[in-house]
């Protein structure tokens, strides 16, 4: 196929820059899962760091709230869980391969990542390794002691800890991004920078308005991450997209002690990972208009945390904000447009773009080709939100 790639900045620019570089094999889990009720009482308050909310998009927005609630129910786990176990895995593969071909291999770790608890949470961690073991993902539960076996250079405030020993991160997700488009540009694939106005119906094809010109295809994949409502709007499809923001700090590493792989203070609600630059500090969750003036509250909450645990020095660069395009079920659109022949859907994928990414695109040049994808696609159908 001849195909043309159209992205709004730079690729790696935008959300795919700002996570943790995580390829995480055991992001089954939802956001919305039924633990979430129980912390429910504490995000209220909008004073803690894994969710702050504004009272006022969540009233203008109070369908999307009940149907990301409604999705925590325990009967609504599992079926979920199984759908990203399927897109996680096709993903995790792709990332191993390409990030050889695209010569950036030498950016992976494969460490695993880690989660951790301050307090006595063997139980919570026993409960998430149990549905990990229930779809072959492999973990370990560590003690105080084996975790400063493993790194040594933290401060050792934490008790229990879950290592996702199958899951690799990179160093500088961006950096890994744009060598993919390189390496697409070099299999014949056409990257072009603008900003795409309209897409169009015309006759057996589609009009793809830009904002220096147009370009006509048989096909037109939706991927515009928490800008494709906008563009999806005038063909009549009301997307019920929100938007999980998130933020991120670097800071000059320590010349002596390091971290080995990315932590996830489950208790402070925040992530640090060693990058190229330094340490990236990850904030929790802001629920707001996708482009609503930033607050750094979150992130002036956690950083102080994050030094209690690992040494680093100065702020790297200015603070990073992105917006995660997020749907009730927290799973993403995947396929076939209902009413447009030729419009395909692939974004909505919260927390794990990076990870998922992959095989998101793999499903979608399947399909087109009338192939079968590699994994199982109906879970994501754009039909069980869109008619």
């Amino acid at each position: 196929m001849s195909v043309v790639v159209v992205y709004r900045r730079e690729p790696g620019s935008e959300t795919s820059y700002g996570n943790a570089g995580i390829i995480s094999s055991g992001s089954i889990t939802p956001l919305n899962n039924p633990s979430l009720w129980k912390a429910l009482p504490k995000y209220l308050t909008n004073r803690h760091p894994a969710l702050r909310w504004n009272p006022v998009w969540a009233l203008q927005n109070a369908g999307w709230v009940a149907r990301f609630l409604a999705n925590s129910a325990a009967s609504r786990l599992r079926p979920r869980a199984a759908a990203l176990h399927g897109l996680i895995g096709a993903s995790v593969k792709l990332h191993r391969e390409w990030i050889v071909k695209a010569e950036v291999a030498h950016r992976i770790r494969e460490t695993g990542w880690l989660k951790v608890w301050r307090g006595d949470a063997v139980a919570a961690a026993r409960q998430e390794q149990a549905l990990l073991t229930e779809y072959g993902i492999a973990s370990e539960l560590l003690d105080r002691q084996a975790i400063s076996a493993i790194e040594p250079d933290i401060v050792p405030v934490y008790k229990v800890g879950l290592l996702h020993t199958q899951t690799a991160s990179v160093d500088s997700p961006g950096e890994v991004v744009r060598a993919y488009a390189r390496m697409f540009t070099c299999a014949g694939g056409d990257v072009r920078q603008a900003d795409v106005t309209a897409i169009t119906p015309d006759g057996d094809r589609w009009r793809i308005a830009l904002a220096d010109g147009e370009i006509f295809a048989r096909h037109v994949v939706v991927a515009l991450g928490p800008w494709s409502s906008d563009i999806l709007q005038p063909l009549g499809y009301r997307v019920p997209l929100a938007f999980e923001r998130g933020y991120h700090r670097e800071f000059k590493p320590s010349p002596v002690r390091t971290l080995r792989r990315p932590i996830h203070d489950a208790d402070g609600s925040f992530l640090m990972t060693p990058m190229e630059q330094g340490i990236r500090v990850t904030s929790g969750v802001e629920l707001t208009g996708r482009d609503a003036p930033s607050s750094f509250d979150q992130l002036d909450q956690v950083v102080p945390m994050a030094r209690g645990v690992a040494e680093f020095g100065d702020a790297v660069g200015e603070v990073w904000r992105g917006a995660r395009p997020t749907l009730p079920d927290s799973l993403p659109m995947i396929g076939p447009a209902p009413r447009h022949r030729g419009l395909w859907l692939a974004f909505g994928n919260q927390h794990i773009g990076f990870t998922t990414g992959p095989a998101t695109g793999a499903a979608i040049a399947a399909m087109i080709a009338d192939a079968p994808p590699h994994y199982d696609v109906k879970p994501f159908a754009p039909g069980r939100y869109l008619s």
